[in-house]
């Protein structure tokens, strides 16, 4: 059951478009670097339970945490503050166009790294994909060069989704070399949370926490339910199917994701938004689809 290609697929999808709602409630209390350490800093004590009520060995040889450590930073730290960073200066709709990108960078790394190959199906629904998220965010996509400091968002943006690819890589090789992945995550994230912790630190940010119940309560459910779960659920499906096929979530996401926000907060879709939709739709059931076998020589 917890192996199902579906619920390996659309678990973390259905999941992380949630969070971009929930995020909501997180923002305004604390400094988005406070918000993000918090969140790894429980998702990695939930994930060290996890570990002990499962009887795996949370204690790691010492030759693995400077890979651990490398990796937390690069995925749980600098992916998400350059997240943050990026939305401060270009639209929250231009960061999901790059992030769908990943798509691509997910399938190189496989190729490149694990010999996973890309075939001219893929490639092509992926394009039409990522072009199905542009059409879907087109309007605060030719905002962005009204904004005095649009590069510098674009760039934080494309640190953020490279940082993300190489921290999938980095994640994939260390599994195949028989690390658990419940353990890995649970130092992992927490050195990601420390990093942030320490930038908060020395940025004169500082470390405070939320005071409302919806702060609370938003961090609890971003921490377990939005990080614990989709990323076990994530990794198993990039080890099951590859880096490249588990991006094809970020063309879904944002589908999603506004699904909730016409639901929850109004937003209204426009005709290109709608078609930008199908795309996406359309070309994740072609990538997905099983290839048919070739049929027998007679």
């Amino acid at each position: 059951m917890l192996d199902s290609p579906r619920l390996l697929f659309w678990g973390p999808t259905l999941i992380w478009a949630s969070t971009w709602h929930v995020i909501l409630y997180q923002l305004g209390e604390v400094p988005a670097l406070n918000a993000v350490a918090w969140r790894f800093a429980l998702a990695s004590a939930l994930l060290f339970a996890l570990a002990a009520w499962r009887g795996e060995a949370w204690r790691l040889p010492a030759r693995m945490h400077p890979w651990l450590l490398l990796t937390g930073l690069v995925q749980y730290g600098l992916n998400y503050w350059g997240v943050y960073e990026a939305e401060r200066h270009i639209p929250s709709g231009l960061v999901a166009v790059l992030f769908s990108l990943m798509v691509f960078g997910n399938a190189v790394s496989g190729a490149w790294l694990f010999g996973q190959p890309i075939t001219r199906r893929f490639a092509a629904s992926a394009g039409v994909g990522v072009l199905g998220v542009t059409l879907i965010f087109w309007p605060e996509v030719l905002a962005t060069g009204a904004r005095p400091q649009a590069a510098l968002g674009l760039a934080f943006g494309l640190g953020a989704v490279l940082c993300a690819c190489t921290g999938n890589a980095l994640t994939l090789t260390q599994t195949r070399r028989g690390v658990p992945l419940v353990p890995m995550l649970a130092w992992c994230m927490a050195y990601g949370a420390l990093g942030l912790l320490a930038a908060a630190g020395v940025s004169g940010v500082g470390w405070q926490l939320g005071h409302s119940v919806a702060w609370w309560a938003s961090l609890a459910y971003l921490a377990s339910i939005g990080t614990v779960a989709p990323f076990l659920l994530y990794f198993k499906l990039v080890q099951r199917d590859g880096p490249g096929r588990a991006a094809l979530t970020g063309v879904l996401i944002p589908v999603i994701a506004l699904g909730v926000s016409a639901a929850l907060e109004g937003w209204q879709p426009s005709v290109l938004s709608l078609v930008g939709m199908l795309l996406c739709l359309g070309s994740v059931y072609v990538a997905t689809r099983p290839v048919p076998a070739a049929p027998a020589l007679s």
